[in-house]
């Protein structure tokens, strides 16, 4: 696997655009500059893998936009040795991201193609979860609950309870939430029986899957 010179300043210039879009966690910063992107792209977009742009991958789904990624993943707000529950593991671009920051990522992936084709790619590559699961996002993972952090990188027509049950109190759970358009949404757990909402804007993503009951 190549990564240039080219490769890596075409990654400090997104990282560059990234902070004049407002993003500010360092940690999330340094490991946008590392991930080499285009590894995660199929090779008809490799031109286009440094812009800040959504591009399709395997099973209709898509590589998320860098600002995206970066967005949720500052919301999320990890420390290292947190235990991070990752709903839609994708291309396996944020799961990396998240590798770097050190916490222990649980990632679940619904659609078995891609399911196992990252379940290769990533440790390939250098980058280890604790888990990668192929199952139901809406369904969490009970068997290693409670977890620090939960990020869903897909759409969710609602906050599936599972999710918000399998959350550490103090814990995170980063959601957009909606059907044709999310709104970001951060949940932190006050107490076993209480979460504090906060919403963060509009975006677009492809949708969750999973039987939703």
């Amino acid at each position: 696997m190549v990564d240039s010179f080219k490769h890596k300043g075409l990654r400090q210039k997104l990282v560059e655009n990234l902070i004049l879009k407002g993003i500010k966690n360092e940690a999330v910063l340094e490991a946008i500059r590392k991930v080499p992107r285009h590894w995660f792209m199929d090779s008809s977009f490799l031109d286009h893998a440094y812009q800040d742009k959504a591009f399709p991958i395997a099973a209709n789904q898509t590589i998320s936009q860098p600002y995206t990624v970066a967005y949720q993943t500052e919301l999320l707000e990890v420390e290292a040795n947190h235990k991070v529950l990752e709903i839609g593991t994708g291309s396996g671009y944020q799961t990396a991201v998240l590798c770097l920051l050190e916490a222990e990522v649980y990632s679940i992936e619904r659609q078995l193609e891609l399911f196992k084709k990252t379940s290769l790619f990533l440790p390939k590559i250098g980058y280890v979860a604790k888990r990668l699961i192929f199952g139901d996002g809406y369904k969490g993972l009970k068997a290693d609950a409670p977890f620090d952090r939960i990020l869903v990188t897909a759409g969710a027509p609602f906050v599936p309870k599972p999710l918000l049950a399998q959350l550490k109190v103090g814990g995170r759970l980063v959601i957009p939430v909606g059907d044709k358009e999310q709104v970001m949404s951060v949940f932190v757990r006050t107490s076993q029986k209480s979460f504090k909402k906060q919403e963060f804007g509009n975006f677009k993503f492809v949708p969750m899957l999973g039987d939703k009951s």
